[in-house]
């Protein structure tokens, strides 16, 4: 779904596997944007989002957590990681881009 949106608006999406493949990716194409899970295999998303902020050359990347985990204080923990933006799943395809793209604009300004 999130490929379908994203390429539908014109945006150029690369994938990944895991927290390992996302960072080297990160690294070598420098993307404007990273929709990140939190439950991947073999490193959490939380490890991932602190991985990519150690890197000077990514601090400038926004990192949206996309998200089954809405429990109490799950937000804040993505943020305190160094998430830019947190939407909770099932996400509004309406509504999902401009989301996305408010957490990018913000950063930028």
């Amino acid at each position: 779904m999130f490929t379908f949106l994203l390429e539908y608006n014109n945006y150029e999406v690369m994938q990944s596997n895991n927290g390992f493949d996302g960072i080297a990716k990160a690294k070598d194409f420098k993307p404007d944007g990273i929709i990140l899970d939190i439950q991947l295999p073999e490193m959490d998303g939380y490890e991932v989002i602190k991985e990519l902020r150690k890197n000077d050359e990514l601090v400038s990347i926004a990192i949206i957590v996309v998200t089954s985990f809405a429990m109490i204080g799950d937000k804040n923990k993505a943020l305190d990681a160094g998430a830019d933006g947190y939407i909770e799943k099932p996400i509004d395809p309406d509504t999902f881009i401009s989301q996305m793209e408010s957490y990018i604009t913000s950063l930028r300004n």
